[in-house]
């Protein structure tokens, strides 16, 4: 059976990724694509790897345009979902890439992006515990944060094995500038990019930190507390995220291995990699794969968790992707076994 799928914000880094994926997708076929300021344009002008579909129109993005598929994919601004989601029918499988429907709690909502909270989807990350059940059958799904998806496989074994302590968990992450979108900024310019690296969002006020700690803390059944730090790396795309917690006493490297090993044993697009072998974003790029490394500071009494992703794929449209493929019964590797890309 073939379902057919649209896509807004098609001219942006994310709606091009979920349109590079859909392409080679054996069970999709591609309706509406469509933009807000870029209508009118064909989309090889604004995304000109995608070579099959070069020639199709962008259509302005309305509830009307994207009315009357089975799956319709928002790639849209944060806050700019929830209006048009509410507007199409129930049974449309319905992926919001923004952060409209992420998160559970109304007042964090507003305290970080200022608006009426529109309500909560399931959560798109099937590795985290009970949530590819969620999943299943489900026609609205609310895909993790970029930052998220590597903090949350990073560290949910841990917290799900109660194995860590529940507050100062820190975490720095480095992320290439696609991660910032893809309108035009100064500070993303190359020529202010190349050759540095520099933080943002410093002191607990990045949007996604909330994410982090909601699905640590459905983890570990109890709330989570979470100091986290990103960074811009000199690269267009990937996630670096190391990421440290307070061991339990008498706990020790065997049994963090242990759990997460088990963890992602059978997971498609999650490997722990063997000992003594680091992650390098590299080994993801372009791939819907995370892999990770830990170590135990005996010193400290810390794990340490380096995971990284792309982005764009595992971090965005992979993540939506394999969601849609559970959702729909499909196989949930479809479309989506491509292999990093290297050197």
């Amino acid at each position: 059976m073939t379902f057919t799928a649209a896509v807004s914000g098609a001219s942006g880094y994310a709606g091009g990724e979920i349109l590079r994926l859909l392409a080679n997708h054996p069970d999709i076929e591609i309706g509406a694509i469509t933009a807000h300021s870029n209508a009118g344009s064909t989309l090889g002008e604004l995304q000109p790897q995608l070579h099959s579909l070069a020639d199709r129109m962008l259509q302005d993005t309305t509830p009307e345009v994207l009315a009357g598929h089975d799956v319709v994919f928002l790639a849209l601004p944060h806050g700019a979902s929830a209006d048009i989601a509410a507007q199409l029918p129930a049974d449309t499988l319905v992926i919001d890439a923004g952060a409209d429907h992420r998160l559970q709690d109304p007042a964090v909502w507003e305290k970080f992006y200022g608006s009426p909270h529109a309500g909560t989807w399931p959560y798109g990350l099937p590795e985290l515990p009970g949530h590819r059940e969620s999943l299943a059958g489900a026609r609205r799904i609310a895909v993790p944060g970029c930052y998220p998806t590597s903090v949350l496989l990073a560290l949910a074994p841990g917290f799900a094995a109660g194995l860590l302590e529940h507050d100062d968990v820190v975490v720095v992450s480095a992320s290439g500038t696609s991660g910032a979108g893809k309108a035009v900024k100064a500070n993303l310019l190359g020529s202010e990019v190349m050759g540095g690296m520099s933080p943002y969002g410093v002191g607990g006020g990045h949007r996604h930190t909330p994410e982090m700690e909601q699905g640590l803390s459905l983890a570990a059944g109890a709330p989570v507390s979470l100091s986290f730090t990103p960074t811009l790396a000199p690269m267009a795309r990937g996630i670096l995220t190391t990421a440290t917690a307070k061991v339990r006493p008498g706990v020790g490297y065997a049994a963090l291995r242990e759990a997460w090993e088990a963890a992602y044993a059978d997971e498609p697009f999650v490997r722990v990699l063997p000992e003594g072998q680091w992650p390098t974003t590299k080994s993801v790029l372009g791939s819907n794969h995370a892999t990770l490394q830990l170590a135990f500071d005996e010193h400290a009494g810390r794990v340490i968790v380096s995971a990284v992703i792309d982005n764009l794929t595992k971090g965005t449209a992979g993540g939506a992707v394999q969601s849609m493929n559970i959702a729909l019964g499909l196989d949930e590797t479809a479309g989506l076994t491509l292999q990093g890309i290297a050197p």
